[in-house]
């Protein structure tokens, strides 16, 4: 079985390297590379946060990104300079979204001035990728993160097509209903674990509620045609994560969820 990573970090950003090695891994393109292959992994799509450039975003060929607005507030430049560089990395084939950070950058994404960056990926054809659920840092504000904000963006922009990162963790029933309602809003799975599992079958007994509750959800949606694998790496064990899903995903829609799912979102040319 084939399968796209659509949800990655590939920067040294500090602490990087020590989540890579508690999840099993090295934070460097060559052990990300022989990783992948020893899981299964084809491709993998970068969530970047580097910068606006085009010239700061160069990855291996085994991997496409989506360019990041993670400095929106903090950015000197003007909303017309910002989507005029997102515009030139819109251009390039590797470049396959955009991604926000509301939740970090504390912003709604249903907010009038992000209307140039929306125009742009409906013009390209190209979804917007969102951080949706818990932030990594304390400075970060749920009530720009949370899912029921992609509830009105959807409405709003409804010619976007959205992915909502890590499913809204742990707002996961929330998720849930925004998509169920808005069917341009896919979701991509990454986000759920951390780390690495010594013992999965234990993992599998002790958090079985959490697992569950993953399943009825998904089940209870049952579109299983807009949701994606997703890893979050270098956060998580990619074995791991692979059996992880395998298990809150029936076996009937893995080819969609970890494949096909990914190729027809962000338009990758595989």
């Amino acid at each position: 079985m084939k399968i796209i990573d659509a949800h990655f970090h590939f920067a040294s950003f500090p602490g990087f390297d020590e989540l890579a090695v508690a999840a099993g891994h090295e934070n460097t393109a060559d052990n990300l590379r022989r990783s992948y292959a020893n899981t299964g992994i084809v491709h993998g799509i970068v969530m970047s946060n580097v910068s606006l450039d085009p010239k700061d975003h160069h990855y291996p060929q085994f991997m496409s990104y989506c360019i990041g607005l993670d400095r929106f507030d903090t950015d000197n430049r003007s909303i017309e300079e910002q989507a005029a560089l997102v515009e030139e990395n819109l251009k390039r084939p590797e470049c396959v979204g955009i991604k926000l950070y509301p939740g970090y950058n504390h912003f709604y994404v249903y907010e009038d001035r992000l209307r140039p960056f929306y125009d742009l990926a409906v013009k390209y054809d190209k979804p917007v990728a969102i951080h949706t659920g818990l932030t990594a840092t304390e400075r970060g504000l749920l009530k720009y993160s949370h899912p029921f904000t992609l509830d009105e963006a959807a409405v709003k922009y409804n010619k976007v097509r959205f992915v909502m990162c890590h499913i809204g963790n742990p707002f996961l029933a929330d998720a849930i209903a925004v998509m169920e309602k808005n069917p341009n809003v896919s979701a991509d799975l990454s986000g759920l674990l951390e780390g690495r599992i010594p013992d999965f079958d234990r993992f599998l007994y002790e958090k079985y509620g959490y697992i569950r509750r993953l399943y009825d959800l998904f089940s209870y949606i049952g579109c299983y045609e807009r949701f994606m694998f997703g890893t979050d790496w270098p956060l998580a064990n990619l074995l791991d994560y692979v059996n992880f899903v395998k298990v809150i995903i029936p076996r009937s829609a893995w080819d969609d969820v970890f494949y096909n799912n990914a190729v027809r979102t962000y338009g990758l040319k595989l």
